[in-house]
């Protein structure tokens, strides 16, 4: 199995420490959404796609990234983001951009996300909240995640089922 991360981590690399365990797991490189493009995502069987979250979204450039692609027949994807809130409820964070991907030609088969130290306004103002997340717990949990992750899209490839 062929996989690539694209991750956009920019306040405190909690989002690429996240994305960094479940690389390790995949054997997959982490990019940045300027560092490929359409045509070398059509190479992977899985593709990743993940961001801290901003005022209940996911980075501007991973979104701008993934609006930029073309529609067409693409692989699975999974999406993870790191956030000071759980993805949960019915204001969920990551359906909008599975429903982008979605609509880009991706089959999204998981959704995985952290929690992590946030400083956004107005937490800034107190030194911000989860502090210290992600910590080994949660680096723990996204290795869980991507080892669930790995074997059941190793099982749904052909000729490996």
């Amino acid at each position: 199995m062929k996989a690539i991360i694209v991750c956009t981590s920019v306040s405190h690399g909690n989002t690429r420490r996240i994305a960094d365990v479940i690389a390790e797991v995949l054997d997959a490189r982490v990019v940045e959404p300027g560092e490929i493009d359409s045509a070398e995502l059509a190479g992977y069987d899985l593709v990743g796609f993940g961001s801290g979250i901003y005022l209940r979204s996911y980075h501007e450039d991973l979104r701008s990234f993934i609006d930029s692609l073309a529609v067409e027949r693409r692989s699975k994807a999974f999406v993870f983001a790191t956030s000071g809130f759980p993805d949960k409820g019915i204001h969920r964070f990551s359906r909008p951009l599975v429903q982008l991907l979605e609509q880009k030609g991706f089959d999204v088969v998981a959704a995985f996300s952290s929690r992590a130290w946030d400083t956004y306004f107005p937490f800034k103002l107190f030194g911000g909240i989860r502090k210290g997340r992600p910590n080994a717990d949660d680096l723990e949990s996204a290795r869980t995640f991507a080892e669930v992750l790995r074997g059941s899209v190793q099982d749904s490839l052909p000729g490996t089922g």
